[in-house]
């Protein structure tokens, strides 16, 4: 947390406000952000989640941009002035983010190339999994304000919806400069708190797929999106001896390939299956 913090005091671009909200932590990060006096602190007593903590520091900011930065990762000091710089040169730029290096258990590794980056329309780009890593994005608070904020019962993949509601809508421009350093591998992550993420991106596919603005092509590579992540799901349950939640995956794949032979529109059925796959996600 301290050189998170120390990484953004230390950007060449000055004009701008820290906001942390501190989701009931029970370590020494109250002391340690007391001693940032150009911090605006948030605390709760109670854990909320990372969904409610974002939106609560959303909902206090007052610039014009919008950025965030996880407590395990760091911000090269001009990240901010390069972003700011785009988005004044660029003011129909909604949105954009940068490229990161990698840390993983303190070792540098490269991505894989399925985490490969895209400019412009990435809406297909971001279906398979999250490619925009929240500590690298800039916003318009405008922008933010319009999509909506993070998704409060989402306990993962919070960002993948969010990047879906955003780029379903908005181009988003990306910077081909290592900006960040995003860190992982440490056993409090959420990717390893829950095993197969690919449940929660089901429940925000399944939300993005019943808005009216998604265009014909968008609804398809959705579905198609639906149908690859629930076939996969369902034979990870059956190989693990969970046959109700394979028949909730199999029944949900089956669906969505009825609707698009069809080309069918109604998506009022998948309800009940976006509920019962969120419910799994979070107990299993």
């Amino acid at each position: 947390m301290e050189t998170t913090l120390q990484s953004v005091l230390d950007q060449t671009f000055k004009n701008f406000e820290v906001i942390v909200v501190d989701d009931g932590s029970t370590d020494e990060t109250s002391t340690l952000l007391d001693r940032f006096a150009e911090v605006r602190v948030h605390r709760w007593e109670d854990n909320r989640g990372v969904s409610a903590a974002r939106n609560q520091g959303i909902q206090m900011a007052r610039g014009e941009w919008i950025c965030f930065l996880d407590s395990d990762d760091r911000w090269a000091e001009t990240k901010l002035q390069v972003q700011v710089d785009w988005m004044r040169e660029h003011p129909e730029c909604p949105a954009c983010y940068t490229d990161e290096n990698w840390i993983r258990n303190g070792v540098r590794v490269n991505p894989k190339n399925k985490h490969r980056k895209y400019s412009g329309d990435i809406f297909r780009h971001c279906l398979p999994l999250c490619i925009i890593s929240p500590s690298s994005i800039m916003m318009r608070a405008s922008t933010l304000e319009a999509i909506g904020g993070f998704d409060i019962d989402l306990a993962a993949c919070e960002d993948y919806d969010l990047w879906l509601r955003l780029s379903s809508c908005y181009p988003v421009d990306f910077i081909a400069e290592k900006l960040i350093i995003k860190t992982g591998g440490h056993a409090d992550q959420l990717s390893h708190k829950y095993r197969g993420m690919d449940r929660f991106r089901v429940y925000a596919l399944g939300k993005i797929l019943k808005q009216d603005a998604l265009s014909a092509q968008q609804r398809v590579w959705v579905v198609e999106a639906l149908i690859e992540k629930c076939s996969i799901l369902h034979m990870g349950y059956s190989n693990r001896g969970k046959p109700e939640e394979a028949r909730i995956y199999e029944q949900a794949a089956e669906q969505f390939r009825r609707m698009l032979d069809r080309k069918e529109n109604e998506t009022s059925g998948t309800q009940s299956f976006e509920k019962e796959m969120l419910l799994h996600a979070l107990e299993d």
